[in-house]
């Protein structure tokens, strides 16, 4: 353990590359009778340019809040959030709007995230209106691009999210969130509303685009076979705190502290195509 009380074994970036995103002493707590919740204590990690950091534990770990703090999505009660070596500013500000454009969340549920009154194109087109940008390419030509680059074709444009699968709702959550072209994703459980082999494939989908577009991710999910096969480094949270960090197959192959023993020990295998 470090003096920290982490198993840590890889907590910090190489000198030689500054992290894209860095939280320092996240803390987030909430008032409730009598007293307040600590939802996040004192949390800390990196992520460096192009990798994939796993954030995992079980429901209520305080994974999810933790993330949504990254993105200003939350303001946190205590800590701070570094991007690209500069911390945020705070969530209304026009410097923090600008900011959005580089960094972008796919959430759990992919119904849930879709408007079901608009059409594809709509939902596509929605954050250059937000934005007030126009890609250099035209529109139609993003769009297109957008769609090819999640598996599907113009002819999703007019159709509704109800006429689509679960998967492929999933892959336009996927194509909005790269509408602006960020940076930074956040995958806060991408794949646990779908079926095992559609999951897969979105998987798959998501480790292609990393390598095509250059992205970074913060991969979060309880299921440690996920993280072993997508992620280059795994965080485990335990009731708010951080427990272990390091190496992604050095944690699943030799887990140092005994929460996340018990969450490889209760995760089934992921079927997987080979990448």
């Amino acid at each position: 353990m470090s003096p920290s009380g982490i198993a840590s074994d890889g907590n910090r970036a190489p000198a030689n590359v500054p992290p894209l995103v860095e939280a320092r002493n996240l803390t987030k707590e909430y008032p409730r009778e009598g007293g307040v919740v600590r939802v996040v204590d004192d949390v800390s990690f990196t992520i460096l340019p192009g990798e994939t950091l796993g954030l995992v534990g079980e429901s209520g770990s305080g994974k999810s809040t933790a993330a949504r703090m990254l993105l200003r999505l939350i303001e946190p009660t205590a800590g701070q959030v570094l991007f690209a070596g500069e911390p945020l500013p705070p969530a209304s500000s026009p410097q923090m709007r600008i900011l959005r454009r580089r960094m972008q969340i796919v959430f759990q549920d992919p119904y849930a995230a879709l408007n079901p009154r608009m059409t594809v194109r709509n939902i596509l087109s929605e954050p250059f209106a937000i934005h007030r940008e126009s890609p250099p390419e035209g529109l139609p030509s993003r769009l297109d691009e957008l769609l090819r680059s999640v598996g599907l074709d113009g002819t999703a444009l007019e159709r509704y999210p109800h006429e689509f699968s679960g998967g492929q709702r999933q892959r336009i959550n996927i194509a909005r969130a790269l509408a602006l072209r960020p940076q930074f994703l956040v995958l806060d459980e991408p794949v646990s509303a779908l079926d095992v082999s559609v999951g897969a494939q979105v998987i798959n989908l998501l480790r292609d685009l990393q390598r095509s577009l250059g992205l970074t991710y913060l991969f979060i999910s309880h299921s440690m076979p996920l993280v072993r096969y997508l992620c280059d480094r795994v965080a485990v949270m335990q009731q708010g705190r951080l427990v272990e960090i390091g190496d992604s197959m050095q944690v699943c192959e030799n887990p140092r502290h005994p929460y996340t023993q018990q969450l490889i020990a209760a995760t089934p295998e992921m079927p997987l195509a080979p990448a």
